[in-house]
């Protein structure tokens, strides 16, 4: 035998022997959950033994659990509220829009007429360069049909239609056919795979509290009460808890979902990305600069 068939005889033994054993993980992983668990819960709990016995990864797991939650969930349990919408007027001027654009840093936004409710189609953020190119430029040509979903559609109905539509972005409308709140495809798919690092996410950061354009705070999830007292100069309690999510959902009653905001110790703290149950950031103001704003509104 020459040593390019015996080199391609062992390639293919261990690939043989690579395959025989992704059987044996895969039937050990069958042998596991047989008969057949009878509830959700069994069957999450049998993926949590699976892990334990390093038969699947943490990660895997982890999906695997995202997956089946997700298959008794709606959008409605995932949308941001409408009260909470970032959206564009079709009449505002340009530097209006611009500022809301460079403020929130979304890639896309529902444009309204008249009125919140009445969405009319969504605007990429890049198009709009091309209105400051061309002021001429009527700006409804740059708008993309709006996809509306009610808020009874499934999660896994949902992500499907994304996927076949190449769709980013849905508007929720409840039973009244009034907008309820908008989601996207990020939002669905993280409630499979878990957070999804954006441009929130510093790994290497050693800080858990930064300032951002507007002057305000953004401020970690997990950002210890010490910290948060000496940035802010402020004296909240730290004796039953030790981060400022922990204070933040104690005070609410419970963890607060994106969009939503929360004073406590004379601070706003405005959800800006919730995961997993918890909150990863707050964009922190003085109750004192809202109340002010708002006076100037």
């Amino acid at each position: 035998m020459s040593d390019f068939s015996a080199a391609r005889a062992a390639r293919g033994a261990d690939k043989t022997a690579a395959t025989a054993e992704k059987r044996s993980v895969f039937k050990k992983l069958l042998d596991l959950i047989a008969p057949g668990p009878d509830s959700r819960d069994q069957l999450i709990s049998s993926l949590a033994d699976a892990e334990n016995k390093e038969l699947i990864e943490p990660e895997s797991r982890m999906m695997l659990e995202g997956v089946i939650r997700m298959a008794d969930m709606t959008a409605g349990d995932v949308m941001v509220a409408s009260r909470h919408m970032d959206l564009l007027d079709i009449d505002a001027p340009f530097d209006e829009m611009l500022h809301v654009i460079i403020h929130t840093g979304h890639s896309r936004f529902p444009v309204f007429e008249e009125r919140r409710d009445n969405v009319i189609g969504i605007l990429m953020a890049k198009d709009l360069l091309k209105l400051q190119r061309s002021p001429d430029l009527n700006l409804r040509t740059l708008l993309r049909p709006a996809f509306f979903v009610p808020e009874s559609k499934a999660l896994n109905d949902l992500l499907r239609d994304f996927r076949t539509n190449r769709n980013h972005i849905a508007i929720v409308i409840d039973e009244f056919g009034h907008t309820a709140g908008l989601l996207t495809l990020e939002d669905v798919l993280e409630e499979i795979v878990g957070e999804i690092e954006d441009e929130f996410d510093e790994n290497d950061a050693e800080s858990s509290i930064y300032t951002l354009a507007d002057g305000s705070q953004r401020v970690a999830g997990d950002a210890t009460l010490a910290a948060v007292n000496e940035s802010f100069d402020v004296v909240l309690p730290t004796d039953e808890f030790e981060t400022i999510g922990g204070l933040v959902a104690h005070e609410l009653g419970r963890v607060p979902r994106r969009g939503e905001s929360v004073t406590v110790g004379g601070l706003v703290f405005a959800v800006m990305l919730a995961r997993g149950g918890a909150v990863r950031w707050f964009k922190v103001t003085r109750a004192a600069e809202e109340a002010l704003g708002s006076d100037g509104a």
